[in-house]
């Protein structure tokens, strides 16, 4: 928005569409953004969405994003996220939203930029698609380890998925103009216990935790013609911690 592009938010949660839609209608004045429920396991949900607005210019720069991503230490969890125990049920489910859902997307609002000569398409991966978890960081002090919480394998798999996707594309439509580049990203603080923020910034060469907005300017660059020449990249951006 800030580059003056016109917004569209996309998700199965229509009230927290508008919740972020308020949120970012204070950046610019104007309608820059516009929401619209999709369910991204969903092909003719996405369709939809992109012939609504194949007629208004279509969509030329896609972001996929969705995930199902629970806090490591909720309620329940724990026991249910560790390997021996993880369901085939919650691999399914969330990997359809995390990685088939970007398939998806990608498949559908992909066709449209080849067909309309260009576009852009970002997937926001993860820098534990380049290492593997780190799962001491989530440990508890006085729980056994067959209850130890840990991040689960699903997350993993997933946005080592849309890495492997972003190569994909950018082999694909390069000669209908269109490009794919990921973001691996590291950890974002928000509200982590203090246990959990101190273990990980001890790992992190610059120290720290990323702020919310740190990555908003490689995302600017990567959705914008300032990376004309750049395609099938995965920018890891992680204060360091995968190189450590």
């Amino acid at each position: 928005m800030e580059l003056g592009a016109r917004v569209v938010l996309a998700d199965v949660d229509y009230e927290a569409l508008l919740d972020a839609q308020a949120r970012l209608s204070g950046i610019r004045s104007g309608n820059d953004v516009l929401v619209e429920r999709m369910d991204v396991r969903d092909p003719s949900s996405i369709v939809a969405v992109a012939d609504r607005f194949e007629e208004d210019g279509g969509i030329g720069i896609l972001v996929n994003n969705a995930a199902l991503n629970p806090k490591v230490d909720d309620a329940g969890i724990a026991s249910e996220s560790r390997l021996e125990t993880f369901s085939l049920d919650r691999w399914n489910d969330e990997l359809a939203v995390g990685l088939t859902g970007a398939f998806l997307c990608s498949q559908v609002f992909g066709s449209h930029m080849a067909e309309a000569g260009g576009g852009v398409i970002l997937n926001i991966s993860s820098d534990l698609a380049v290492m593997g978890p780190d799962q001491r960081l989530y440990r508890r002090d006085g729980v056994p380890d067959s209850l130890q919480p840990v991040k689960p394998v699903t997350y993993s798999v997933l946005k080592a998925g849309l890495v492997g996707l972003t190569r994909y594309l950018a082999t694909y439509w390069p000669d209908q103009g269109v490009r794919a580049n990921a973001i691996s990203p590291g950890g974002v603080w928000v509200d982590q216990s203090p246990e959990f923020v101190d273990r990980l910034e001890s790992r992190i060469p610059l120290g720290r935790m990323a702020a919310p907005d740190e990555y908003r300017a490689a995302v600017q660059f990567l959705c914008s013609d300032a990376s004309a020449y750049m395609t099938g990249q995965n920018i890891v951006m992680d204060g360091g911690r995968s190189v450590w």
